[in-house]
């Protein structure tokens, strides 16, 4: 509908500024003639629409005009509610404690009884059960760091156990679910990488300034199999039927095959890491490794292992 389209646009430009013609006809699917028309419209319904001349012209929204809070309706609140009352379980910041008070400031007398009863559809906490004050207080110290540009000192533990001392200037926190992740130019690896904060053993926010550095861009930031530092190995794997929740709990759904007995068979390529050999562990004697033989020889040893430290 014009009048959908007219409204995005209006958000769009308030959001982005100045927008070309051409990009909003391939955004809304238009011709660059009706973008024009719908300008007109806008400007006759009292939006301040601007257009710029020129290879780097456009359309943009003089300041300082904003939306009126009727254009946003009650879904959209309890949405934007939601998500700002998770995000404040994961950090110790009053800042999101008060922007959520003036988000819910936005809903009408009216509306209030219908959100009373809405408001627990749905609840984003991506503090996990059982984890202390402690990965708040790093996050907290991390982010910090990151608006006041300042370089930490930080001892990092990687996949095999191994310590290093490393100088980091921070630059932007990832939450992954409930795993924190911190994206850092290392000085000793002279380039950005991205360490795990449960992994960051001791943390020092120093005084010294962070350098002006490019930050590679984090969005559709994903996951980079270059990033793994060990082989990768195809293996099939038989697991037994009472642990079937554990299975799908520890691996996507398209890896799994269920057999006519129960059983599950499991199919794929994994990275053979410390993780990845206690995870196997964990399920006792309901595993079966049916290939590759190298890795149900590597299981059997470490299982002997345990054996003999209960042998005295």
């Amino acid at each position: 509908m014009k009048i959908d389209r007219l409204l995005a646009m209006t958000v769009l430009m308030l959001n982005r500024g100045r927008i070309s013609a051409k990009e909003l006809a391939e955004r809304f699917e238009v011709t660059t003639k009706t973008i024009y028309r719908d300008m007109e419209t806008l400007s006759r319904a009292g939006i301040p629409v601007v257009a710029h001349q020129g290879v780097s012209g456009g359309f943009e929204i003089m300041e300082p005009y904003t939306l009126a809070r009727q254009l946003v309706s009650l879904k959209e609140i309890s949405s934007l509610l939601a998500a700002v009352k998770g995000v404040s379980t994961a950090l110790e910041d009053q800042t999101y404690a008060n922007l959520a008070e003036k988000v819910q400031g936005l809903l009408l007398r009216t509306d209030t009884a219908d959100w009373e009863r809405r408001k627990d559809e749905i609840v984003f906490d991506f503090h996990p059960w059982g984890q202390g004050t402690a990965a708040k207080n790093k996050v907290s110290r991390l982010k910090r760091a990151i608006e006041e540009s300042r370089r930490a000192a930080i001892v990092y533990v990687n996949t095999n156990g191994t310590e290093t001392e490393r100088i980091i200037e921070p630059a932007a926190l990832i939450l992954k679910g409930s795993i924190w992740y911190l994206h850092a130019y290392c000085t000793m690896r002279k380039e950005f990488r991205v360490f795990r904060l449960s992994r960051i053993a001791d943390l020092n926010v120093l005084s010294q300034a962070s350098e002006p550095r490019e930050v590679p861009p984090l969005e559709g930031y994903g996951w980079n199999r270059q990033w793994l530092a060990h082989k990768e190995v195809e293996m099939t794997l038989h697991f037994r039927p009472e642990v079937r929740h554990r299975v799908g709990d520890a691996f996507p759904p398209g890896l799994v095959s269920p057999l006519p007995d129960g059983s599950l068979c499991v199919q794929g390529v994994f990275a053979l890491d410390e993780w990845f050999y206690g995870m196997l562990l964990s399920f006792g004697d309901s595993l079966k490794i049916e290939h590759p033989s190298s890795l149900a020889d590597e299981i059997r040893e470490r299982a002997r292992k345990i054996l003999l430290r209960y042998e005295n």
